[in-house]
């Protein structure tokens, strides 16, 4: 599946950007979602955690723990989540569930919440699966939760940051890859891993994906060939500098 036949068509893409009415819209319903959905998990959230395992009391972990910890959680979650998005990309998941969240085609931060009140409380079962399997204090806990979303909002952002240093970080996909599984919507069938890209790639699920990149960079050099466009590489992700 190609969403880009033209160079002009793939750049008029990326550069749309979302209204003042569309980006308070965006705002108000995630804000409408955390108080009525997030909000009232957070009475339950405490008995939840000791429950599980995660320890709140002294000695604090070592660094080293945490790292470990951590690296195990993004890869659980990863994985996990990979599969129930690609579910969610089935006809009834997508009609009943998952259309929500592709209403923006160019998505920003406000966006990687944006989602049925359902699909909310389903992804958050692989966020929870990795403490679960391997707890730990509440401080990896946070730092875990924390991170997640950070990166959630940065794959969502629509800016492609060449300073990020996620870009050091294996298999990373980033708001670029994302971006393209926006723009292709409930067709979709590409780029579903959350974090990271390994499972798109060993299950065959980046090849429209890396396909596009290859059409739109021969695109991008048959134009400054003719001397219509200057140098330089489109990506499906908006660059910082090109504001």
């Amino acid at each position: 599946m190609l969403p880009f036949k033209t160079l002009q068509e793939a750049e008029s893409a990326i550069g749309r950007s979302l209204t003042t009415a569309e980006t308070i819209w965006c705002y108000k319903v995630v804000m409408r979602m955390f108080i009525l959905v997030v909000g009232p998990l957070q009475l339950v959230s405490y008995p939840s955690v000791k429950m599980i395992g995660i320890r709140t009391s002294l000695p604090l972990p070592s660094l080293w723990v945490i790292l470990l910890q951590l690296g195990t959680y993004f890869i659980v979650e990863d994985y996990t989540n990979y599969w129930i998005h690609r579910f969610l990309h089935c006809k009834w998941g997508y009609e009943k569930i998952h259309k929500v969240h592709h209403e923006y085609t160019a998505p920003i931060g406000f966006a990687a919440p944006y989602a049925h009140w359902l699909e909310v409380l389903i992804l958050g079962i692989p966020s929870f699966l990795g403490p679960a399997i391997a707890p730990g204090h509440m401080i990896t806990f946070w730092l875990w939760i924390a991170f997640r979303q950070i990166e959630a909002i940065e794959t969502h952002s629509g800016y492609d940051l060449p300073w990020s240093l996620t870009k050091y970080i294996p298999f990373y996909g980033g708001a670029d890859y994302h971006d393209y599984h926006h723009y292709v919507g409930g067709q979709s069938q590409s780029n579903f891993a959350s974090v990271f890209t390994y499972c798109d790639y060993i299950y065959g699920t980046d090849k429209g994906y890396r396909y596009q990149k290859k059409v739109l960079q021969q695109l991008k050099g048959a134009s400054n060939a003719n001397g219509e466009q200057n140098g330089g590489s489109v990506t499906f992700a908006k660059d910082c500098k090109d504001d």
